[in-house]
């Protein structure tokens, strides 16, 4: 249950609609209680009126009037001097009223607490998913997208359970219990007592099943998080298991995942099954109590006792049974809500990595960058990744960093973004060092293709356009034209109005890495960070995109990460990394004349080239 106190500023925000929640289950349940009264009332007055031979009574049974609620004194006081036919029918009506207006606060309640329950569910995962944005690179390469999901909707809506219909029937089964009790005891103290006899034994059973509950809610949660992540891991690599012919081999994994928890769920149920037959063996048990002893008490002549009396216990049993029979309900949805909420808190009280700057300055990005003996570890994998790497891009410049797969050449990305903080060493903006320098303004000055294009299950204009506000048509067309896919893209059923599916499913690696290059070159940025982005593009477009670059970043600073060289751009320094070292800087004029790792690396190139043109010519 402690887990569940993070719902408090939810409860708080919507205090208002909470307590007038509470004041309709109060008076619905006020208004529910005067029925058991006045129909007592009218079992009395019937049987009064009737021949005491005619029931076989010795003492007949006289009208009580005390103990009553003043609203039903008020009525009977108005039909005392009316014949009994009469009496009858009124109270036939006003029984009807009573239910109509019980069941107007009932509408009333739920319209309340049952509405915030759904606005703190919005809330609440409007708070998750902004969470989840604050947190850093390494987070989700350590944590599964099926996880996520997981607690973001299963997770919330459980909690949402408890909120709604848990908080509403625990509210109203204590309101019941008030109104009834207390209106018992002043018709009987005796039958109250025996009437709620069975209610210790119904605690205890209810403690034993609620703690076997917690740790099976737990569990259950834990499984269905990893069953989900195995589905969207398997969803999006369809393409990969069909083209292996693993279907069957992935229905099998599923399924496993599946059957464990199935068997858990199914152990789960059987432990909530317990409830409800206990809670109805228990309330018939005491609705037959309190009939034999206060029939025995009428027969007996015990002041006090009545028909009606009877009647009106009856009544007020059979009111304490969907209450007390939903304590099951609620307790294992109030479990089951703390199991999740203890989920979404460990994600909630997660520290992002990249901490935001107290100074928030906004240095000019287009200025001097400076590496001063990084040193950078990956944490999730232990990879020494960069090692005492020192260099200076001034404004302005085209800088190459080119190596083999895993020198640590996308890891500069990254740290140029403040993806990760390095270990040691430091880099400078304009001498601001990059952890004093605002996160969103760092990033939004700079233009990033990653070498994993992603693209958004959108239009290709949109697609384009993310991350610019209001960018007009005209200007997406234009950076579609400089990253040579303007023509494809109109090709396109429905030009840059047609769909992308899901990561750009629909798309070529080709024409997917060319939108990602436009959407970058939309952005218009003070700092342009390539990727390896044309590694799935043929020569010929390879050329075009490579021509155009050299004219739109003409003012802007540039770093290009690749493992190919490109001769038809103009680098103002090239650096080769290996192992996470500087082996080799310079011109490329500079490095092929150093006749070492660059130069053996551009021969190699020259002849798969030379191999490639021929192939296509054929």
């Amino acid at each position: 249950m402690k887990h569940l106190a993070a719902l408090n500023p939810f409860f708080w925000k919507y205090r208002y609609r909470f307590l007038l929640g509470i004041i309709f289950i109060l008076l619905t349940n006020y208004f529910r209680i005067l029925a058991p009264q006045l129909t007592g009332y009218v079992v009395n007055t019937v049987v009064t009126s009737s021949s005491a031979a005619a029931i076989n009574l010795t003492h007949p049974p006289v009208v009580n009037k005390k103990g009553y609620d003043f609203v039903v004194e008020l009525i009977i006081a108005k039909l005392e001097s009316k014949p009994i036919s009469f009496k009858v029918v009124w109270c036939s009506i006003i029984l009807l009223l009573i239910a109509l207006i019980s069941g107007f606060f009932m509408f009333l309640m739920r319209q309340t607490i049952i509405v915030m329950s759904r606005l703190i569910e919005f809330s609440q995962k409007n708070q998750v998913f902004n969470h989840y944005q604050q947190l850093d690179t390494n987070f989700y390469k350590t944590h599964s997208t099926g996880d996520l999901m997981s607690r973001i909707s299963e997770d919330v809506s459980r909690v949402r359970m408890f909120t709604g219909p848990a908080l509403m029937y625990f509210i109203n089964l204590a309101a019941v219990l008030f109104f009834s009790i207390y209106f018992m005891i002043q018709a009987s103290p005796k039958l109250t007592l025996i009437a709620l006899s069975p209610l210790p034994i119904l605690a205890l059973t209810i403690y034993f099943v609620n703690t076997i509950i917690n740790k099976k809610s737990e569990r259950i949660q834990a499984l269905l998080s990893d069953l989900t992540s195995n589905a969207q891991e398997s969803y999006s690599g369809i393409r990969v298991i069909k083209s292996f012919v693993q279907e069957k081999a992935m229905l099998g994994f599923f399924s496993k995942n599946s059957e464990l928890y199935k068997q858990h769920a199914l152990a789960l149920a059987k432990t909530e099954a317990i409830y409800f037959p206990s809670i109805g063996l228990l309330i018939g048990l005491s609705t037959l109590i309190t009939i034999m002893v206060g029939g025995m008490d009428v027969v007996n002549g015990v002041p006090g006792t009545s028909i009606g009396t009877i009647a009106e216990f009856v009544l007020y049993i059979q009111m304490l049974s969907f209450p007390v029979s939903a304590i099951g309900w609620t307790a294992s949805m109030t479990q089951r809500a703390s199991a999740s909420q203890k989920r979404i808190n460990e994600f909630l009280q997660t520290t992002p990595a990249i901490q935001q700057s107290e100074a928030l300055l906004k240095p000019s990005i287009n200025q001097n960058i400076n590496f001063a003996n990084v040193d950078f570890t990956y944490p999730h994998t232990g990879i020494h990744a960069i090692k005492d790497f020192s260099l200076v891009i001034n404004k302005g410049e085209k800088i190459a960093i080119v190596g083999r797969t895993g020198s640590g050449k996308s890891t500069i990305a990254q740290l140029l973004l403040r993806m990760y903080d390095a270990q040691q060493g430091l880099i400078r903006y304009d001498k601001v060092p990059i952890d004093k320098i605002d996160i969103q303004w760092l990033r939004s000055q700079i233009s990033y293709v990653p070498q994993d294009v992603f693209l958004f299950s959108e239009t290709v204009q949109n697609n384009i356009a993310f991350g610019v506000d209001s960018a007009s048509l005209e200007a997406v067309i234009q950076a579609a034209k400089i990253a040579g896919i303007h023509n494809e893209i109109e090709g396109f059923s429905k030009g840059y109005q047609t769909m992308i599916g899901e990561r750009g499913v629909t798309l070529s690696g080709g024409q997917k890495q060319r939108i990602s290059i436009a959407r970058a070159l939309l952005k218009d940025p003070s700092l342009v960070i390539f990727d390896d982005c044309l590694s799935a593009v043929d020569a010929k477009t390879e050329k075009e995109i490579l021509n155009n670059l050299n004219i739109w970043w003409k003012d802007k600073t540039a770093v290009i990460i690749t493992h190919r060289i490109f001769s038809l751009l103009h680098f103002d320094k090239v650096i080769v990394l290996a192992d996470g070292k500087i082996i080799e800087q310079g011109t490329h004029t500079e490095l092929l004349q150093q006749n070492g790792f660059y130069a053996e690396m551009y021969a190699r190139q020259q002849v798969q080239d030379g191999l490639r043109s021929k192939n296509e010519s054929i």
